[in-house]
């Protein structure tokens, strides 16, 4: 049974940094994408970052670049994004992702194309 469980959410003031992390289980983690995504209140789901098998490559929302930094760690089956100079606009429940790529060295922007999903963690960032 695949789990994707996210953690480090939490209230931040704007202009500080939070590390959210999403530990996986029940799956070969060294042969998935991975991404994350969020969804503020009356929101759709939008992504956010993504990043390959081989964890060298990396894409983000224009709204997070520069910001934000996704990274993966095989040994630890987890995926972590990293959110530096948070503002209030990126407040929302973030979840991370999961799908199977033959393909080292891509990345999926799209929701659909994933799999798996986590539960959630909130980010709320106050002005």
């Amino acid at each position: 049974q695949v789990q994707l469980v996210e953690s480090g959410g939490g209230l931040v003031q704007a202009g500080g940094s939070l590390r959210l992390s999403c530990a996986a289980s029940g799956l070969r983690f060294r042969d998935y994408a991975l991404g994350w995504f969020r969804q503020g209140p009356g929101k759709e789901r939008e992504f956010v970052a993504a990043i390959s098998v081989s964890g060298g490559n990396t894409y983000y929302a224009d709204s997070v670049k520069g910001r934000f930094t996704i990274s993966r760690d095989n040994a630890k089956n987890t995926v972590y994004l990293q959110m530096n100079t948070l503002k209030p606009e990126d407040t929302a429940v973030f979840y991370c992702a999961a799908r199977s790529s033959a393909y080292r060295h891509s990345y999926f922007p799209d929701r659909s194309e994933y799999d798996y999903w986590g539960q959630g963690t909130q980010v709320t960032v106050s002005s």
